[in-house]
C-alpha cells in the first residue's frame, strides 16, 4: 500500500514502479483493454486508449489504491470505537459495494477479506455495548427506584416546610436520570407522580385547616386583648391578677394567628397586663413599706412566744404555756398586716410554736385517757390471773415429776410476765 501512494505522488519518476507492483494484479491487452487477476480468472476493468500500456495499468491501480485507503480508514474508525456498531456495518457494506467488482487493479478479495475481519470487532462491539446498555438500565432503575421510595416517604409526611422543595429536587433528578424500557419506567413514573400528587393535596388541606384555625385564633385573641385592655387599670388587685392569669391560659390554649396579626394582639394584651402589674407591685410596695414596722412588732413577738417553750418542757405546765401565747395571739393579731415577703416566714415560726404546746396537750391527754387506763388495768389483771394458774400448774407438775410438763410450763410462765411487765408500764403511763 505504501508503495502504491508513493507511485501517485511521484508519477513522473515512478511510472515504472506502478507497474511493476501491480503486474502481478494485472495486465493490459494489445488493444488496451486492462484487466485484473481473481481466483476466478481475468476480469475486464475497461480500458485506457489514450496513454500507454504502462500508464493504463497505473491508472486502475490509483483506483485501488483509493479504495485500498477507504478500507484502511474504516478500519482504523471501527478499532478505535468512535462508530456505533450499527454505524460500522453500514459502511462496511457500502465499501464492500465499492470494492466487489470495482474497476480497479489490486488486491481486491485482500480487501474483502480486511472488512470481513471487522466482523467479529463489530460483534464484540455490539456485545460490550449490549452490556454496557443493560448496566446503565439496571443504574437507571435503581436510581428511579430510589427515587420513587424518597417521595412515597415523603408523601406520608407531614414535613410542610421542606416536603415540597424536597419533592421539586426529586423531580428535577428523575428527569436527569435516563429512561429505561417503557413499561417499567411508566409504573415508577405512576408510583412517582402518585406520591407527588398525594402530598401536594395533604399540603394544601393542612394549611387550609391551618389558616382556618389561625382566623379562629384571631376572633379569639382579639377578644382576650379587649378584656385585658379593660382590666388593666383595675386595683381590684386580687381577682384580677387572677384573671390575667386565665385569661393567660386562655390565650396560649387559643393556638397561633396569623403572624403579623399575632404580633400585633400580644403586643395590645402584654402591654395592658404589664400596665396592671406594674400598677399593682407599686401599690404593693407602697404597703410593704407602711408594714415594715408591723414585722418588727411580730419579730419581737415571736422571741417571746418560742421563749414558752423551754418552761414548758420543764415544767409540764400546759394551762400557763396556753394562756400566755393567747395573750401573745391577741397581740400578734393586733400588731396588723406585715410586708408580703415575710409573711410566710413570720407565720411559720408563729405556728410552729403553736403546733409545739398543742402536741404537748395531745400527749398529755393520750396518757390519761380514762378508756385506755381502764383497758390497760384490766389486761393487768387477766395476765396476772393467768400466770398464778399457770404457776399452780407448774407447782402439779413438779410434784408429778413431769419433767416435759415443767418445761411446757416454764416457758409458757416467762413468757407471760414478759407480757405483764408491759402492760404494767402501759398502766402506770396512763395512769401518770
Amino acid at each position: 500500500m505504501t508503495h502504491i501512494f508513493t507511485c501517485l505522488s511521484h508519477r513522473g519518476t515512478e511510472t515504472q514502479g506502478i507497474f511493476v507492483t501491480s503486474h502481478q494484479w494485472g495486465r493490459v491487452d494489445d488493444d488496451g483493454t486492462v484487466y485484473v487477476k481473481t481466483a476466478d480468472g481475468e476480469r475486464s476493468v475497461g480500458s485506457y486508449p489514450a496513454g500507454t500500456p504502462e500508464e493504463a495499468l497505473a491508472f486502475f491501480t490509483e483506483r485501488y489504491a483509493a479504495l485500498a485507503f477507504e478500507v484502511e480508514l474504516l478500519e482504523k474508525r471501527v478499532n478505535s470505537g468512535v462508530m456505533s456498531p450499527e454505524e460500522a456495518t453500514e459502511s462496511v457494506r457500502t465499501v464492500r459495494a465499492q470494492v466487489s467488482g470495482a474497476n480497479a487493479v489490486g488486491d481486491l478479495a485482500g480487501l474483502e477479506g480486511r472488512l470481513d475481519a471487522l466482523a467479529p470487532v463489530l460483534a464484540s462491539q455490539r456485545e460490550a455495548r449490549r452490556v454496557e446498555k443493560e448496566k446503565r438500565s439496571a443504574e437507571a432503575r435503581a436510581a428511579k427506584e430510589k427515587l420513587v421510595v424518597q417521595a412515597e416517604k415523603l408523601a406520608e409526611s407531614d414535613d410542610w416546610r421542606h416536603g415540597a422543595n424536597r419533592l421539586r429536587d426529586l423531580l428535577e433528578q428523575w428527569k436527569a436520570v435516563p429512561r429505561i424500557d417503557r413499561a417499567s419506567d411508566d409504573a415508577l413514573w405512576r408510583r412517582f407522580s402518585t406520591a407527588r400528587t398525594g402530598y401536594t393535596r395533604r399540603r394544601k388541606a393542612h394549611f387550609a385547616q391551618q389558616s382556618q384555625e389561625r382566623e379562629g385564633a384571631r376572633a379569639v385573641k382579639e377578644r382576650l386583648a379587649a378584656e385585658a385592655e379593660s382590666l388593666a387599670d383595675s386595683t381590684d388587685w386580687g381577682p384580677t391578677a387572677g384573671r390575667y392569669r386565665d385569661l393567660m391560659r386562655d390565650w396560649k390554649a387559643a393556638g397561633p394567628a396569623p403572624k403579623d396579626v399575632d404580633d400585633r394582639l400580644w403586643k395590645r394584651f402584654r402591654g395592658a397586663q404589664d400596665q396592671f402589674f406594674g400598677a399593682r407591685d407599686a401599690a404593693n410596695a407602697a404597703l410593704d413599706e407602711e408594714f415594715a414596722a408591723n414585722a418588727e412588732v411580730k419579730d419581737a413577738l415571736i422571741v417571746e412566744a418560742e421563749a414558752l417553750l423551754p418552761a414548758l418542757a420543764e415544767t409540764g405546765d400546759i394551762e400557763a404555756a396556753k394562756r400566755a401565747y393567747r395573750v401573745i395571739a391577741e397581740r400578734w393579731d393586733a400588731a396588723g398586716k406585715v410586708p408580703r415577703a415575710r409573711i410566710k416566714e413570720l407565720e411559720g415560726r408563729i405556728a410552729k410554736v403553736e403546733q409545739t404546746i398543742r402536741g404537748h396537750e395531745d400527749e398529755q391527754w393520750r396518757r390519761s385517757d380514762p378508756e385506755k387506763s381502764a383497758r390497760a388495768d384490766d389486761m393487768v389483771s387477766k395476765l396476772q390471773a393467768a400466770i398464778d394458774q399457770v404457776e399452780a400448774d407448774l407447782e402439779k407438775a413438779r410434784a408429778a415429776g413431769s419433767a416435759a410438763k415443767v418445761a411446757e410450763l416454764e416457758e409458757n410462765l416467762a413468757s407471760r410476765q414478759s407480757f405483764l411487765e408491759m402492760a404494767r408500764r402501759a398502766s402506770a403511763e396512763y395512769g401518770s
